[in-house]
């Protein structure tokens, strides 16, 4: 596939659907040119296992690989983001959630799977990175209890403790929020009513003094929280018509 010279300009959204993942993965490329050598190799081995490990997941109409790798761009590209810690752990944030057993081989039950799965990554790539991982990833949920709700409480509570992780994590709300337009059928309407409430938990995060991004960078970020509440709007609270 031929790609065009100003592929580091384009939308991302753009990208996906002109030039799908090949497109994706020559601006990641493009992106981490910077990096020194070493850098780069342990950013494209991050890479390669993460597109092993989601090979067969899907999102939506693309393969799932794509949102891993806008995650990483948009981190590097929009936040300025010179971690290699930090992309490395963007790039397998949703590894051990998805995929725990084939990280680490087996285990006796779900908890005992996601600590190995950590301490393959710990191994592979530093502890830091399994932190990181760690602290975007889901737990089990009580069955009993709201998910969504779950959900929520979970994402306060560990990205309080983890600056990085709200980085990560606000990229991935960014890529399914922002994007909830870009999914199909009932998705839209599920992921719009998952993802809402977390606008101000979010917002209040990221204005933290602690969240090691720019003013330019939180910013851009604020503006997209914007988008992405306005996009819920539209999605959620649409206008009842009398009969």
């Amino acid at each position: 596939m031929e790609l065009p010279p100003y592929l580091a300009t384009m939308p991302m959204h753009a990208i996906t659907e002109m030039h799908g993942e090949a497109g994706l993965r020559e601006r990641f490329r493009l992106e981490i040119e910077r990096f020194e050598a070493a850098e780069r190799q342990r950013l494209d081995e991050a890479l390669e296992l993460a597109a092993r490990l989601h090979r067969d997941d899907r999102r939506s109409r693309e393969p799932y690989v794509n949102h891993l790798l806008r995650v990483a761009i948009r981190m590097l590209h929009h936040y300025q983001v010179r971690d290699v810690d930090v992309i490395v752990a963007g790039l397998l944030h949703d590894a051990v959630e998805d995929h725990p057993a084939e990280l680490a081989g087996g285990g006796d039950n779900v908890e005992e799977q996601t600590e190995a799965a950590l301490g393959v990554l710990a191994g592979r790539f530093g502890a830091r990175v399994a932190r990181l991982v760690a602290a975007v990833t889901n737990p089990q949920w009580d069955p009993g209890r709201d998910r969504y709700e779950q959900y929520r409480e979970h994402v306060a509570a560990s990205l309080e403790r983890e600056p990085w992780a709200r980085v990560i994590k606000v990229s991935d709300f960014t890529d399914n929020g922002v994007g909830v337009i870009h999914s199909v059928g009932p998705k839209v309407e599920s992921s719009a009513r998952k993802y809402r409430p977390l606008v101000p938990v979010y917002r209040d995060l990221v204005t933290r003094a602690d969240t090691p991004l720019s003013e330019p960078a939180k910013r851009h970020i604020l503006d997209q929280l914007d988008l992405a509440e306005q996009r819920f709007s539209a999605i959620l609270d649409q206008p009842t018509h009398p009969a």
